[in-house]
């Protein structure tokens, strides 16, 4: 087993936390920047790759030299992941079944936990209780963010088209 360091440190002890716990414990990951560059030319080679006109067919290798392939699904994920890493972003694995509070689905969808309350109450997202806690899906909470966005576009359009109709922004004709 592999696990690299972060430079994330736990703010209640200061001990370094390594990338492996913090993936676990579905916090973001970010690329350290000593391992930037690296990040950016993996990015670069598997997205040569994930583009080929043939389905890519890759493998790791082992400490021993044993070679194990990837699996398309897992290649695309990969690359994916390293996308996102060269541009400085965090990334967080999350399986779908997992259930999350309100302060991490209201963290995923930037917005405050009480607004997340509201729309649980409101039975906009389903959710369960689990004593006094509220408990929200990661399936869930992806389908309403994903339909949230959709109509969010669709009025966006809609004042767009509006906005021209009736000769606003005069300075973009």
């Amino acid at each position: 087993m592999v696990a690299f360091e972060s430079n994330t440190a736990n703010l209640r002890t200061g001990a370094m936390i390594s990338t492996e716990q913090q993936i676990r414990r579905m916090t973001p990951v970010a690329a350290p920047p000593e391992q930037k560059a690296a990040v950016v030319a993996l990015s670069k080679a598997l997205g040569g790759l994930a583009h080929a006109p043939r389905r890519p067919r890759c493998e790791l290798t082992g400490p021993k030299g044993e070679r194990i392939a990837i699996p398309e699904s897992v290649f695309y994920v990969l690359a994916r992941v390293a996308e996102v890493l060269a541009r400085g972003d965090a990334v967080t694995v999350v399986p779908t079944e997992k259930e999350i509070t309100t302060q991490q689905a209201a963290d995923l969808l930037n917005v405050s936990r009480q607004y997340v309350v509201r729309l649980l109450d409101e039975g906009s997202i389903p959710f369960t209780k689990t004593g006094t806690h509220r408990r929200v899906r990661m399936e869930d909470l992806l389908h309403f963010k994903a339909k949230r966005d959709e109509d969010r576009k669709s009025k966006l359009d809609e004042l767009t088209r509006l906005s021209e109709e009736y000769g606003g922004y005069d300075e973009l004709k």
